[in-house]
């Protein structure tokens, strides 16, 4: 990658998240945390708002615009998949919007790359919804975003039925499944539920933000279910 290329890739994760490490940006440029360092040193010397520090992390201050952009052949093929994959498997609220913000891109392109989104050879076949995944995952996703509780008839994979008050956190989408990551109750512990063995759900109460029962908490308690597992090696 050139470092004007790289300068950019900088500013465009800086302008699009809270806060972002020296590590981070080096995993996600292939290039070592010194290299970064220096390019956050140039960007605010050249009058890029950069706000942060080693160790720490940066930001751009709020506000920081860039001109438009300009997509490449592989970046409108990442777009088109991505957005079709949405309407293929995200719900109808979700697959509707995906179906605005592509025909928006689409815009706002110039004339002669607007082929290339019809052109692409990339699709996501939609399946028949028999089980109603995408209306659960609607509600379930404003469930998430006003932190309401929910009750699910829930079937696991042998079968047994049992009712469970959780508290989402989020939507996990794996191999043709949505998975949703909450707190249970009556485990008193993380779990995921698969959105295809909801047999009903409703909205409870609120639920509050509790400290080791958020997003980052369940993220943190599955990884170390990973190493464990690692460590333990195959049965």
């Amino acid at each position: 990658m050139r470092r004007a290329d790289r300068l950019f890739q900088i500013t465009q994760y800086l302008r699009g998240r809270r806060l972002t490490t020296a590590r981070q940006l080096a995993t996600w440029l292939s290039v070592s945390e010194r290299t970064i360092y220096r390019d956050i040193r140039d960007l605010s010397l050249s009058g890029v708002p950069v706000d942060g520090e080693a160790g720490v992390g940066y930001r751009i201050k709020p506000g920081y615009d860039l001109p438009p952009l300009m997509f490449n052949a592989d970046e409108i093929d990442a777009l088109v998949i991505g957005m079709r994959m949405v309407q293929a498997w995200g719900g109808p609220q979700l697959g509707a919007s995906a179906a605005s913000a592509l025909a928006k891109v689409v815009l706002a392109l110039p004339k002669e790359k607007r082929d290339f989104v019809e052109a692409t050879p990339l699709f996501a076949p939609a399946v028949p919804d028999e089980c109603g995944q995408g209306e659960r995952l609607e509600a379930i996703r404003q469930a998430i975003g006003s932190r309401h509780k929910l009750l699910l008839d829930y079937s696991d994979a042998q079968q047994r039925a049992s009712q469970r008050v959780v508290w989402p956190l989020a939507l996990a989408f794996f191999g043709g499944t949505w998975l949703l990551a909450a707190w249970c109750e009556a485990r008193e512990d993380f779990r995921s539920f698969r959105l295809d063995r909801v047999q009903q759900m409703s909205e409870q109460g609120h639920y509050p933000d509790r400290n080791g029962r958020r997003l980052p908490d369940f993220v943190r308690a599955m990884q170390r279910q990973v190493r464990q597992a690692r460590a333990q090696g195959p049965a």
